[in-house]
């Protein structure tokens, strides 16, 4: 089942970070395999991202594959309900 969620850190250097998914629960491990294999660079802190999830080989929980960067940070003002408001009415609503 695809998921929503944001990136919770990315270690550059050590190749791994987490998701924090939007339904609350526990985070995922990503590892810089999973982002290889979907064609994305290593990703920053707070980005969005689409994502499924498998075992862990080695047992230590869920393990994200198949991600998809979704473009936007979390807390991004263009996300926000009052961005979409003045984009819909003109720039009315401020």
């Amino acid at each position: 089942m695809r998921q929503t969620g944001t990136v919770k850190f990315f270690n550059h250097t050590r190749g791994f970070g987490f998701i924090t998914p939007d339904d609350g629960g526990k985070d995922v491990f990503l590892h810089i395999s999973s982002l290889q294999r979907s064609g994305l660079p290593a990703l920053d802190e707070w980005a969005r991202v689409s994502f499924e999830t498998e075992p862990d080989r080695r047992g230590k929980g869920p393990q994200a594959i198949n991600v998809q960067l979704d473009g936007r940070l979390k807390g991004d003002p263009s996300t926000s309900n009052q961005a979409r408001n003045r984009q819909v009415n003109g720039g009315a609503g401020q």
